[in-house]
Order: structure tokens, then C-alpha cells, then sequence
């Protein structure tokens, strides 16, 4: 990715090639949005809004210690929590809120690999929603955003240790979880 850098290697927010990086690295970061809201794809939505506001308001600087993707999904993940919070807060006030599902869009496909698609999925988003967010946000990464675990530790904010640490045994623990709900891998 080609990243304009100022001399204290900072990106200024009003810069078309900061827009530019948004834009390449868009899908990527709504379905990273989506991992950090637990699927809840209208969570997502507003989480990656927000966290562009922050970006292109200048709230959120990238200073060019790390790649701006992995940067870029450290913002949507600190973002995605603090709105958690506010959530749980507001539920803790007994605000009714409806969870929202999402299913992939299986239209594509003739209908016997639709219900099929549709089946897996759902048994993939049961295997993934039971196991911890760290281990489920770092598989993420790796497996769809194809990042390395040493990219996925900076975006989540972890030590390399810890984000190793979580992959292995996520890993394990999503294979343990398909394996109980009778996938054969």
C-alpha cells in the first residue's frame, strides 16, 4: 500500500491518500468490525463509521509505527469495545435491545447448497461465538484478514506471546467445538 508520510512519519487526516488507505483496506475493516461486534453486523456498521470519524477528524493519528492496516483495525477493535461499553451500560439501565443475527447471503447457490451453506455457516458462527473473544478475534485476523500473528498482536493490542498463545489454543478450541457439535473435519 502506498502511504503518504509526513516528516514525523504521521498521515494529517485531511490528505486524500489517508482516504485513499481507507478505502483499499474497506472491506477488510467491515469484517473486522463484524468479528469485533460478535456478527452483529448493524454494531459493525456504526463501529466502523465512528472509527473513521475518529480518523479523519484526527482523534485517532497514524504515526507509521506499524502498517496502516494493522493500525487501522486497532482503531476499529478499541472502538468496537468502547461501544460494548456503552451498550452494556445502557442494558444494565434495562434499555430493551434486540440482538441482531446475521446469515450469508446464500442466493448465489442452487438451494441444496444454499441450505447446506446456511448450515455450516451457522454451525461455524456457533463454534466461533463459544470460544473467548481474544482466541475468535485473533483467528479472525490471521485466517480472513491474513495477517500475521505478529500484525494481529499490534492491532489487538497484545504482546506477540499472548497473541501466539491465544491462536494456538483458539485453534484447538474451535476444532474441540466442531468436533462436539458433530462436524468432521
Amino acid at each position: 500500500m502506498n502511504e503518504v508520510k509526513r516528516e514525523n512519519g504521521a498521515v494529517a487526516p485531511n490528505d486524500g491518500a489517508l482516504q485513499d488507505m481507507l478505502a483499499t483496506c474497506h472491506q477488510a475493516a467491515y469484517g473486522w468490525a463484524v468479528t469485533c461486534c460478535r456478527n452483529d453486523r448493524a454494531q459493525a456498521e456504526e463501529t466502523l463509521q465512528t472509527a473513521y470519524w475518529k480518523i479523519l477528524t484526527g482523534r485517532a493519528r497514524y504515526d507509521g509505527r506499524s502498517a496502516f492496516r494493522t493500525w487501522l483495525f486497532s482503531v476499529i477493535r478499541r472502538t468496537a469495545a468502547d461501544h460494548w461499553r456503552k451498550w452494556l451500560a445502557s442494558r444494565l439501565r434495562a434499555l430493551p435491545i434486540e440482538a441482531a443475527s446475521s446469515v450469508a447471503d446464500p442466493n448465489a447457490l442452487p438451494p441444496d447448497q444454499a441450505a447446506s451453506a446456511r448450515q455450516t455457516g451457522a454451525l461455524l458462527r456457533e463454534a466461533l461465538n463459544g470460544i473467548s473473544g481474544r482466541q475468535r478475534q485473533i483467528l479472525h485476523l490471521v485466517f480472513y484478514e491474513e495477517m500475521t500473528v505478529h500484525e494481529a498482536a499490534v492491532a489487538m493490542g497484545i504482546s506477540i506471546g499472548a497473541a501466539s498463545r491465544h491462536y494456538e489454543r483458539g485453534k484447538a478450541a474451535l476444532r474441540r467445538r466442531l468436533s462436539d457439535l458433530g462436524v468432521i473435519l
